[in-house]
C-alpha cells in the first residue's frame, strides 16, 4: 500500500498549490480565494522508488456547525483518518493564527504523525519564519514555499522517512474511468455518494457546490473504477466569474479523460437545450454514454410519459446511449445504471472481425445499395476496423465520396446491430480508391502510329483502289468489247 500524506490548513494557506506541486500535474484549482477546495481531492507522486498519495483537502474549521464550512470540516475530518502523515500547512507571512491553534489541537487528538509545513517562506530568513510556529507543539516546524519548490523535497523526505523504499504497486490500465455530467444541482454527487456508501463527496442543496474535478477510485464486482465528480454545466451566457470558467474547463477535461460518460438529468425539470449541448459535447468527444434520468421518484404515471417523450424528440441525436429512471437520494435503480456502464465500456473497447465486418457490408449493400451518383454507382468493398474508444469503422471502394450521409447512417445502424455496439458512438470512415495512372500520359516513343495503306500502282503510277460497290453506286457502265478483225 502506497502511504498517503494529507494536506490540512485553514483555508487560503496553499495546499492546492502544494498537492499540484507533490502529484507534478494542474489537477487541483489554484486561485487567490479562500474556500476554493471543497472536497477530498485525491493524487500521486512518487519521490525516487516511494510512491505515495496525496490527499487535498478543505480549508478546515473545526467548529463549525452547519453550513457548507461544517460539510469542508467533516471531509477534512474523514482525511485525517485515513492519512499515514499529515503535513499542516500554514502561511509563513500571516504568523500563527487563533484556527491554526485550534486545528493543531484537533491533529494532537487524531495521534497520526504531523509535520508542520510554513508556506510562502520565499524570499525570509527561515530561522526567523519558523519560530512563531513552535507554539504549536508539533515538533519542528519545516519553511517551504509550494509556489517555487523551495523546501518542498525536505518535508516529503521526512514524511516518508519511515517507509521503505516500494515498487510501483498496481498498474492503472485495467480501471475504467466513468465521468459524471449535468447540469448544476442535478445530484451528481449525491448519486456518487450512493454508489460509493458514504459521504464521500459534499452534496449539498446549493448549486454550484462541487467546483473541481474529484476523482475517486472504487472497486464494484470484481472491477476498479475511477469515478469523477465535476461541476455544473450552465449555458456560456450564465458564466461570469473566471472561478466557474476554471471548473467548466476542468468537467470538459473530465469528459474528454473519461472512457464512459454518466449524463445526470433532473425529472423535476424541463430538458433544456443546455442539456442538448451537453450531450453533443460527449458525443464529438467519442466517449461512451449512459443517461440517468434522476429524481424519477415521485413522478405520476402521466408525467413520466410526458418526459420520456420529450426526452426521445430532444436527444434523438444520441440514441445510441440508454436511458436509466433512477433515484440517487434513495438508491434506486443504480445497479442496473451500472451494467450499463460495463456494457458501453464493453461497446467501445471492442474488437471488430475484419472478414465479418466485411460480409456485413456486403450483405448490407445487397439489402440495399447506395444510391447513384450520375453515372455512377459507388461501390463499397471491403471494410477493417480503424481504432476504438469509439470504434472507427473503415470502409474501402471506388466514388465513396459520393456516398450520402443518409446512407452513412443506414450502415452505422446496420453494424451497431450486428456487433451490439450499445452506448458507444460509432464513426465510418470512407477511403476512396483512385487509379494511381489517371494524371499520367503515355511516353511519345509508345504511341502507336496509323499504318499507311497500300495503294495499287499501275504503269508506275498509283493509283487508289476503287471503293467497294463504288461503280453501282454511281452507275458507271462495263468499257465495250473491241471489234475482232476480220
Amino acid at each position: 500500500m502506497k502511504p498517503s500524506i494529507v494536506l490540512v490548513g485553514r483555508p487560503n494557506v496553499g495546499k492546492s498549490t502544494l498537492f499540484n506541486r507533490l502529484t507534478r500535474t494542474r489537477d487541483a484549482l489554484v486561485a487567490d480565494l479562500p474556500g476554493l477546495t471543497r472536497d477530498r481531492h485525491y493524487g500521486h507522486g512518487r519521490l525516487g522508488s516511494k510512491p505515495y498519495l496525496v490527499i487535498d483537502t478543505g480549508g478546515f474549521e473545526p467548529l463549525a456547525k452547519d453550513g457548507i464550512m461544517y460539510q469542508m470540516a467533516r471531509q477534512t475530518e474523514q482525511a485525517i483518518d485515513e492519512a499515514d502523515v499529515v503535513v499542516f500547512v500554514v502561511d509563513g507571512r500571516s504568523g500563527v493564527t487563533a484556527l491554526d491553534k485550534e486545528i493543531a489541537n484537533r491533529l494532537r487528538k487524531s495521534g497520526r504523525p504531523v509535520l508542520v509545513a510554513v508556506n510562502k517562506s520565499e524570499g525570509m530568513s527561515q530561522g526567523i519564519v519558523v519560530s512563531d510556529f513552535h507554539e504549536l507543539g508539533l515538533g519542528q516546524p519545516l519553511a517551504i514555499s509550494a509556489a517555487h519548490g523551495e523546501g518542498v523535497r525536505t518535508l516529503i523526505d521526512e514524511a516518508l522517512d519511515p517507509y521503505s523504499d516500494q515498487m510501483e504497486g498496481e498498474t492503472t490500465s485495467d480501471v475504467v474511468k466513468v465521468a459524471i455530467v449535468g447540469r448544476p444541482n442535478v445530484g451528481k454527487s449525491t448519486m456518487i455518494n450512493a454508489l460509493l456508501g458514504e459521504d464521500r463527496v459534499i452534496a449539498f442543496d446549493q448549486p454550484g457546490t462541487t467546483r473541481d474535478a474529484i476523482h475517486v477510485d472504487f472497486e464494484r464486482g470484481g472491477r476498479r473504477y475511477t469515478l469523477i465528480d465535476t461541476a455544473g454545466l450552465r449555458r456560456r451566457g450564465k458564466v461570469f466569474e473566471t472561478l466557474e470558467k476554471f471548473s467548466v474547463i476542468k468537467t470538459l477535461q473530465a469528459i474528454e479523460e473519461a472512457q464512459v460518460v454518466i449524463l445526470v438529468l433532473d425529472a423535476r425539470q424541463d430538458i433544456s437545450d443546455q442539456d442538448a449541448h451537453i450531450g453533443g459535447f460527449i458525443r464529438e468527444s467519442g466517449r461512451a454514454l449512459v443517461i440517468a434520468v434522476n429524481k424519477w421518484d415521485g413522478l405520476d404515471a402521466y408525467t413520466r410519459e410526458q418526459l420520456k417523450g420529450a426526452l426521445e424528440n430532444q436527444l434523438s441525436f444520441i440514441d445510441f446511449a440508454r436511458f436509466h429512471y433512477v433515484s440517487a437520494l434513495k438508491g434506486q435503480g443504480l445497479e442496473a445504471l451500472f451494467r450499463s456502464v460495463d456494457a458501453a465500456y464493453k461497446a467501445a473497447t471492442a474488437d471488430l472481425p475484419t472478414p465479418k465486418l466485411t460480409r456485413t457490408l456486403i450483405d448490407a449493400v445487397a439489402r440495399q445499395a447506395p444510391p447513384r451518383s450520375g453515372l455512377f454507382r459507388p461501390k463499397l468493398r471491403y471494410a477493417h476496423q480503424g481504432g476504438r474508444n469509439p470504434p472507427l469503422i473503415v470502409i474501402h471502394g471506388n466514388a465513396l465520396d459520393k456516398v450520402p450521409e443518409s446512407y452513412r447512417r443506414f450502415l452505422e445502424h446496420t453494424f451497431r446491430e450486428v456487433f451490439q455496439l450499445q452506448g458507444t458512438p460509432l464513426q465510418i470512415q470512407f477511403n476512396v480508391s483512385s487509379n494511381p495512372f489517371a494524371d499520367k500520359k503515355p511516353p511519345e516513343q509508345n504511341r502507336r502510329k496509323p499504318k499507311p495503306v497500300d495503294k495499287p500502282k499501275i504503269a508506275g503510277r498509283s493509283v487508289a483502289k476503287p471503293k467497294p460497290g463504288a461503280g453501282a453506286a454511281s452507275g458507271a457502265t462495263k468499257p465495250k468489247t473491241p471489234p475482232r478483225s476480220r
